[in-house]
């Protein structure tokens, strides 16, 4: 059976359920720090030539940069926080995908449900989240990354990933990462992109009413910083492994600026009320699950 369709189906039997209550990803995917690892992983994700054509030939991502990134935020969300919705978030997303298929930069061709593709793109977050957690919250014990990974693979099983597509034990992880890193990864066109800093971004375009006139207002002044920052961030957060397979530059002083960054994240954000900590579909979980254990 051709290896593509059997990824385009959703598993047998009863629909998997999003990882636990009270886990690490529902302590972590909501916090609004997560916002500050999300660009490292796209980046990471699209430095793969089939996956950076994709996005390339079939994505919205420089006509509507901010509704595109809105939906990819409450999508992950759904898949952890969304109960019942999770199985049809990730049915969705693999109709989403059904039809993106093309020719990369190398004349090979691709297909977004190839399962070494689809399942590159979730391995990603996993070294994603470990690096950014250990700069702007705290390292993972050994017991809580190996549980991080454990829900990693729930999710790609909400996702349609089946277990025979991605490493089972952290231990199996490692080389499989390894290798993409070595043989695959490089700084495609979409990379590229993604940290120009001198991009013609449009004014966000999402948001309060008032919000928004004046994010408008002052785009001119604000588009290049906010570019440079964003490139900074995405570069600096990304495990220097990764960085160093894209041939992306980090300097000595970077990094420095970087951790005085993190430091400053690291006191401000655990200060924040919840309602201003938590992304909106988390916080909404989260009190759901309050009032569920009274």
């Amino acid at each position: 059976m051709d290896r593509v369709k059997q990824l385009d189906r959703a598993p047998a039997g009863r629909d998997p359920e999003p990882p636990p209550v009270g886990g690490v990803l529902w302590s972590v995917a909501g916090d609004v720090r997560a916002l500050l690892m999300l660009p490292a992983a796209l980046t990471l994700q699209v430095a793969h030539p089939a996956i950076g054509a994709g996005v390339d030939d079939h994505s919205v991502f420089r006509t509507d940069p901010w509704g595109r990134g809105e939906r990819s935020l409450r999508s992950l969300q759904l898949w952890i926080y969304g109960g019942e919705e999770a199985a049809v978030e990730g049915r969705r997303l693999r109709e989403l995908h059904r039809t993106i298929r093309g020719t990369d930069a190398h004349g090979r061709r691709y297909h977004a449900l190839t399962p070494a593709y689809y399942s590159w793109v979730h391995a990603t977050g996993f070294p994603i989240y470990r690096h950014g957690l250990r700069l702007l919250a705290r390292p993972l014990t050994e017991a809580q990354e190996r549980q991080l990974y454990a829900e990693w693979l729930q999710v790609g099983r909400v996702l349609g990933i089946h277990d025979r597509d991605m490493p089972q034990t952290i231990e199996a992880f490692w080389p499989y990462y390894r290798k993409v890193l070595a043989e695959e990864i490089e700084a495609t066109t979409v990379v590229r992109e993604l940290l120009d800093t001198d991009l013609p971004l449009p004014a966000p375009d999402r948001g309060p009413l008032p919000l928004r006139l004046a994010l408008r207002l002052l785009w001119p002044v604000l588009r290049r910083p906010f570019l440079r920052l964003r490139a900074f961030l995405t570069v600096g957060l990304m495990p220097p492994d990764a960085r160093e397979a894209i041939g992306l530059e980090w300097t000595d002083a970077q990094e420095r600026t970087l951790r005085r960054f993190a430091r400053i994240v690291r006191t401000v954000v655990p200060a924040l009320p919840e309602r201003l900590r938590y992304l909106p579909l988390a916080r909404k979980a989260r009190e759901a699950a309050r009032r569920a254990q009274r």
